[in-house]
């Protein structure tokens, strides 16, 4: 369960790959193994999940008809935001849609913050925790990963959920045999050689916007955690080499940008999830 330790340490290869490893129920024996489960992407999600509920519910409980305060403005700004886009791109009952977008949206924000916090900070407090409570013979360095979207699991996990609301809306508002109708009939024309061409095609469209939705976030917070891997493996080379000093000041240097750059990217892949979320829905509004 810990990192493995030599009287110098593990190497860069081995600090890496032991941070990409989760803290599961057991070892991927497959590509697809659906009896392994990810617990840290379970808890870190569903920790996101609640953090997003109580900050809405306090902005909700606390909001008042006079000059908002620096929270409920904030709130304000995040609702209006989603509104205005999902006013133009769903035409039709939104009371569901705009409050999943903005919850979807700050979900993925929260989520993606974890990647901020020092990479060993947390599983080393796990690892000393574990050790405390006796569930572990050393205060080592335990497989934990933070990152939920930063999971394959997580994110397409997630681009599952809008697939399954895409599938939905476009049953409800079209009509099961309307539904039917557009898949076996659409793009090409009614008429019957068309029909598994059509079908196919509609299958291919919806399996390549799901898995597009899931790997553009789960690639781009995979590639932001290796950074940070990176930058903090120049921490490791300060306290190793005679040019330290040189190596602890790229760290800190190389840490700052990268975090500074990372809020960016933070925000951008929560928005443009959310935009797909609204537009795939949209589509399910409308017929080809």
């Amino acid at each position: 369960m810990s990192m493995a330790s030599s009287p110098n340490g593990p190497t860069a290869s081995e600090y890496i790959v032991h941070h990409l490893q989760h803290f599961a129920t057991d070892k991927q024996k497959f590509i697809v193994d659906f009896s392994v489960i990810n617990l840290d992407t379970m808890f870190f999600s569903i920790l996101s999940g609640l953090i997003v509920i109580f900050m809405l519910r306090k902005a909700a409980s606390k909001a008042t008809s006079g000059v908002p305060g620096r929270f409920q403005g904030f709130v304000e700004m995040m609702v209006e935001m989603v509104e205005n886009q999902s006013k133009t791109i769903v035409h039709g009952d939104r009371s569901f849609i705009a409050p999943l977008a903005l919850t979807v949206f700050l979900w993925i924000v929260v989520m993606n913050t974890f990647d901020l916090i020092p990479v060993d900070l947390i599983p080393m407090a796990w690892g000393h925790l574990l050790y405390n409570l006796g569930l572990a013979a050393s205060p080592g360095d335990p497989y934990m990963r933070v990152v939920a979207t930063a999971d394959l699991n997580g994110a397409l996990g997630m681009s599952l959920g809008v697939l399954v609301l895409m599938l939905y809306y476009s049953v409800k508002i079209k009509g099961a045999g309307g539904f039917v109708h557009e898949l076996f009939c659409a793009p090409f024309g009614a008429n019957p050689l068309l029909w598994i061409p059509n079908f196919v095609l509609n299958l291919i469209e919806f399996a390549a916007k799901t898995v597009s939705l899931g790997m553009r976030l789960f690639g781009n917070m995979y590639a932001g955690e290796l950074v940070f891997m990176l930058i903090a493996l120049l921490g490791g080379a300060a306290a190793l080499s005679l040019g330290g000093a040189f190596a602890f000041l790229g760290h800190v240097l190389a840490g700052t940008i990268w975090a500074i750059f990372h809020i960016l990217i933070v925000l951008l892949q929560g928005f443009i999830f959310m935009m797909l979320t609204l537009i795939y829905i949209g589509q399910a509004h409308q017929g080809h």
